[in-house]
């Protein structure tokens, strides 16, 4: 009874529009008010310090300021150059090439909006000016902005982390084939859309000339500092020589210093800003995060845990039928939830009930994110819908419908990502620690 009434109160909020961080307190609390089972309102304002109180937590905000930071620092044109004096003058090769700057920037900003409004802001009107449809344009940064969730380092992966205790080092690392698998799905669509819609190839091939003639050596010479980011942050995680809450902090310096006396794109008196964007973004997760240990703990002693794992052990006796209900779950929960509040609370509730089913919890974490991350782009309530639509100033629903053949691309990847556990352990099993 306390199990059920702790569900019923947390929904009853969350179908309120109550904020879900709120929501979780009133669950938490209810069994204490109405059944005096789930501890002690002592208890439970202890645990939501102590969830609070955590240094891997840092990591969250520090990835997001280092993200703010190589936002605003133009980065992501400097990949975007880099990449399309490779693949654009190919068919379909500049959508390519702004599918690899979201896939690399991703590695940058660990944030799906983040990596839609960098690279969207200068890829969107960069494709229309060249002829690309408006549209179609933005629905592809909008899906491809997914992908930043996805390659390491990532923000998702670090509450995956907190909220089960898995290796944060071996989730990064479980992330980056799937990433780059959805990547290429969805280049291959770009190029079928490319060939079948036709280009115009003399504005494209004028503009290529344009980037070609800068010369091979000043293009890499300009992109390296934007390039040797990730290999920084996951060299150093892999090395030992440095932990992964401690490369947020890394990334927060190499981010400064390349804004500002590299590239020279941002000065002192933005840093201020910046830290106000970041606490901004952070402010209402962190609520979430420290009210998620609460949250937790009652559905520990109200044995909650255990029957969610009993119901799905004893209807599901399979990881391939559990998964496929649980992707179907997860893909409908991300057009309405966002993906932090979604990843703290049923991280910790299901784990148990897959791991009893033969199911790697890294495997789960990666399946959950990718979930998660396509929510970003589906309506109603996609994120990076809203953020390309505005970029692009369409309605986000119409750039939804030009979005479809990219997600549809997306979800092909999730398949094999599923079902073909490899894909996210074969790194790990042969790399991977579990101190990472």
């Amino acid at each position: 009874m306390a199990a059920i009434l702790v569900f019923v109160v947390f929904l009853v909020g969350i179908v309120l529009s109550v904020p879900i961080a709120i929501s979780m307190i009133l669950g938490s609390a209810a069994p204490i008010f109405l059944l005096e089972s789930g501890g002690s309102i002592g208890q439970l304002v202890n645990n939501a310090f102590s969830g609070a109180n955590s240094t891997p937590i840092l990591a969250v905000p520090l990835f997001i300021l280092g993200g703010v930071i190589m936002s605003e620092g133009g980065i992501s044109k400097k990949l975007f150059n880099f990449f399309a004096y490779f693949v654009g003058p190919l068919p379909g090769g500049l959508p390519c090439a702004v599918i690899l700057t979201c896939l690399f920037y991703g590695a940058i900003s660990g944030s799906g909006p983040a990596t839609t409004a960098a690279v969207g802001s200068m890829c969107i009107p960069f494709l229309v000016a060249l002829g690309y449809d408006r549209q179609w344009s933005a629905g592809l940064v909008a899906v491809a902005g997914g992908l930043g969730v996805i390659i390491p380092p990532s923000i998702p992966f670090v509450l995956y982390s907190l909220a089960t205790n898995v290796s944060p080092g071996n989730l990064f690392m479980a992330g980056i084939l799937p990433g780059i698998l959805i990547g290429v799905f969805m280049m291959a669509y770009a190029v079928f859309y490319c060939i079948r819609k036709g280009e115009d190839r003399k504005l494209i091939n004028a503009k290529m000339e344009e980037l070609r003639a800068q010369g091979l050596g000043h293009l890499f010479l300009d992109s390296l500092p934007a390039l040797l980011c990730p290999i920084i942050i996951l060299g150093g995680i892999y090395s030992g020589m440095f932990t992964p809450t401690e490369a947020a902090c890394v990334s927060v310096f190499y981010a400064l210093i390349v804004s500002l006396f590299v590239y020279k794109s941002i000065t002192f008196k933005n840093l201020v800003p910046f830290l106000c964007s970041a606490v901004k973004t952070y402010g209402g997760l962190a609520f979430v995060l420290a009210f998620a240990t609460a949250f937790g703990r009652v559905l520990s002693l109200t044995r909650a845990t255990v029957v969610v794992k009993n119901f799905i052990v004893d209807n599901f006796h399979t990881s391939f039928s559990a998964l496929t209900v649980l992707v179907i779950v997860f893909l409908l929960l991300g057009m309405v939830m966002d993906t932090g509040p979604a990843i703290v609370i049923l991280a910790p509730m299901l784990l148990p009930a897959v791991e009893a089913l033969g199911v790697n919890s890294i495997h789960f974490g990666v399946v959950l994110v990718c979930c998660l991350s396509i929510g970003l782009a589906t309506p109603p309530f996609g994120l990076d819908l809203f953020v390309a639509g505005n970029l692009a100033e369409e309605p986000p629903m119409s750039v939804a419908k030009k979005a479809i053949p990219f997600i549809i691309a997306f979800l092909v990847a999730l398949i094999l990502i599923t079902y073909v556990d490899g894909i996210s352990l074969v790194l790990v099993n042969a790399f991977g620690s579990a101190s990472a």
